[in-house]
């Protein structure tokens, strides 16, 4: 009983209570109702495609519709051969096309929702690093009709945390928001990437531990992500997401 209930206290202090600040703070916003009432539009966040000459790949995120938008996000991959006049963009979505390709704009928002860019390529670092991609999309294991689940997986993140993990190139996770994230796509519940200096640790999406030069810290419960990454000078709030802070040099 020692033990018990200072994790309980923590559980509530570092999780429960975050979570449900946040959904209190959502749901007195203003947030569209339906699918067709949500802009969908283009959010201007790229550059013209036909402007840009070089190779490109972009890591999206926004958060999704619904009362979930408190305490998720919405990912997907953006990409861009040389000399292009258009991107290709890529979304998992449990409806329709199993893993949807150009169903909505590159920078498109979600649910009205304003995208932001996790994870960006440019130049010889993306081209060379296409074919890897387009063979990662390939090969997302729950990529058929059926493939998707809201919690704890697989569903968009999921698939997109799937293309990072293949790609070592794009140097990157996606943000603690990302719930689905952490579900295992290939079923190792241990997964030590030397190459990333990155271990991870999953229950199946319903917990899990990182620890690594590209994530920080962190604990995964139930989809809410707590941690630190001192490496970004970054400390990570369940719901909320990543917040940095500079530390100041005399």
């Amino acid at each position: 009983m020692l033990i018990i209930r200072p994790l309980l206290l923590a559980f509530v202090l570092i999780y429960l209570l975050p979570a449900a600040l946040a959904t209190g703070l959502w749901w007195m916003g203003q947030h569209p109702t339906s699918w067709s009432k949500a802009d969908w539009s283009s959010a201007s966040l790229l550059p013209l495609a036909g402007e840009d000459k070089d190779a490109a790949v972009y890591i999206l995120a926004a958060r999704t519709g619904g009362l979930k938008g408190a305490l998720s996000e919405h990912s997907w991959i953006v990409t861009k051969a040389p000399g292009a006049q258009r991107y290709e963009r890529y979304d998992k979505v449990g409806w329709g096309m199993p893993i949807r390709h150009n169903g909505y704009a590159a920078d498109g928002r979600w649910y009205s929702n304003e995208p932001r860019v996790v994870a960006a390529l440019h130049g010889r670092a993306a081209e060379a690093a296409l074919p890897d991609i387009a063979r990662a999309i390939r090969s997302y294991p729950f990529a058929a009709r059926g493939g998707y689940r809201i919690f704890p997986g697989p569903n968009s993140n999921s698939f997109v945390a799937h293309v990072l993990r293949e790609v070592p190139a794009l140097g990157a996770v996606l943000p603690p928001a990302a719930v689905g994230r952490d579900y295992p796509t290939d079923g190792r519940l241990v997964r030590l990437d030397r190459e990333a200096r990155q271990l991870s640790v999953s229950l199946f999406g319903y917990a899990g531990l990182s620890i690594g030069m590209q994530s920080g810290f962190e604990v995964n419960l139930l989809g809410l992500v707590a941690g630190i990454d001192p490496f970004r000078w970054q400390i990570k709030i369940p719901a909320f997401g990543a917040f940095g802070f500079a530390p100041r040099i005399a």
